[in-house]
């Protein structure tokens, strides 16, 4: 099963990991107390410049009706939805910049060009996923209910058609999250409603079909007549600019999320879990992406997504400088920071939405020890053959002896194990 003490996977002490939580605390409030002029001119350039690009998509898809003016006004489209949906809506939502005391840039009034409602994923996202974060049965972002993620979850007959299921969920993204989201809010509805009696149509049912439907009208109907002649091509420019926002959101949630090195863990674990012990948990259970400045904002800075999960409510454009401190943690404890490009991080999540298609019985590692998850079982075997050390100091180095170097030690062992198997059958 995934990671039921987190201590012991991590291979450090409570002193430790109180120690480390003091570490993480101190770069809060160094970024809280330095928030100021430069990050506000930062969203406010972000606010522009995606309101730019999309006024001149609108405007050069008048003439969409050409091949040339169709797809630059389709990429100017995509782009700025792209934009409004990682840098600015995601973010502003998780209260990023309610520091401005603005309003018009502020959790409470945001709302995204999206078709589900901004409260419907506040909830969903900014609660549930950032507080159980990867916890099997509490996280339903492990997967969105649609996908089998993790071996920890029982496999069924109807992840057979996960591989297909995967690429559905790409393309419309924007619709499996507001459906993901409104299943949370509507569970959350009828606790507080009680067996009291219920409306034909629940209250989060209802805002999610009048959000739908706005979307829907202002891209399918308001936005195309409005380019007359041009409507059809108007039409197909919306829907393909959606497409490629969904795609991208897509592809950088998954990114964050499943690539190896993503850990699960059980409700064991959260149970009793200190300070020290979540942020623990958010920097093992993410992972980043490898890029330069135009990958970190196009990503809403969530390339960093190690970070993020350690801070969501903290500017996003702070993220590559508290990056730089918390790597730097990673070593000094000797923890594995989880990053690398888009594409290896892509081929390594849709290599686990593959393989755990199938039932179990096809499969040879276990959910202790795989690559996509695993648990401090997963030293067992190494523990037993003595093949590790005892992980507190290294006499010659005076290095800290962690998980880091547990993993290494691992894989060592694993290679010399194969090896000598291959040998015998020879």
């Amino acid at each position: 099963m995934a990671i039921t003490d987190i201590r012991e996977f991590a291979h450090l002490t409570d002193a430790d990991i109180d120690a480390l939580a003091t570490e993480f605390d101190a770069i809060r409030r160094d970024v809280e107390n330095t928030r100021g002029p430069r990050d506000a001119r930062y969203i406010h350039n972000t606010i522009r410049l995606q309101r730019s690009l999309e006024i001149v998509g609108r405007i050069v898809l008048l003439g969409s009706r050409r091949r040339s003016c169709w797809l630059l006004g389709t990429a100017a489209l995509s782009v700025a939805k792209i934009i409004e949906n990682m840098e600015l809506g995601h973010n502003v939502m998780h209260g990023q910049w309610d520091w401005m005391n603005d309003p018009e840039i502020h959790s409470t009034s945001w709302e995204w060009d999206q078709t589900g409602p901004s409260a419907h994923w506040k909830r969903a996202h900014n609660y549930e996923h950032h507080t159980y974060t990867n916890i099997v049965g509490m996280d339903e972002d492990v997967g969105f209910g649609i996908l089998r993620m993790t071996r920890d979850e029982k496999w069924r007959p109807i992840n057979l058609l996960q591989p297909v299921a995967n690429i559905v969920l790409a393309l419309t993204f924007e619709w499996g999250i507001a459906l993901h989201d409104l299943t949370a809010q509507r569970i959350e509805w009828e606790k507080q409603l009680g067996d009291g009696p219920r409306p034909r149509l629940s209250g989060p049912a209802s805002e999610f079909v009048a959000k739908a439907g706005r979307q829907v009208f202002k891209d399918v109907v308001l936005f195309p007549a409005a380019t007359g002649p041009a409507w059809r091509s108007t039409l197909t420019a919306n829907l393909t600019a959606n497409v490629v926002r969904n795609i991208w959101a897509y592809l950088v949630i998954f990114c964050g999320h499943f690539p190896d090195g993503a850990e699960k863990f059980t409700v064991e674990q959260f149970e009793n879990e200190s300070r020290g012990q979540w942020y623990l948990r958010q920097l093992l259970g993410s992972a980043n992406i490898s890029g330069g400045r135009v990958m970190d904002f196009m990503t809403g800075n969530l390339s960093y997504q190690i970070e993020h999960h350690l801070f969501p409510d903290l500017p996003s454009n702070r993220y590559r400088e508290i990056a730089a401190r918390v790597r730097a943690l990673c070593g000094k404890y000797d923890l594995p920071y989880t990053t690398g490009p888009i594409g290896r991080q892509y081929m390594l999540a849709l290599r686990t939405i593959h393989k755990l298609a199938l039932p179990d019985s096809l499969l040879r590692a276990t959910s202790d020890d795989a690559p996509e998850t695993s648990s401090e079982r997963k030293f067992e075997r190494l523990r037993a053959a003595a093949a590790l050390p005892a992980l507190t100091e290294d006499p010659v180095t005076g290095r800290r002896r962690g998980l880091l170097t547990a993993l290494r030690s691992h894989a060592e062992h694993t290679v010399a194990v194969r090896r000598a198997r291959r040998r015998n059958r020879q």
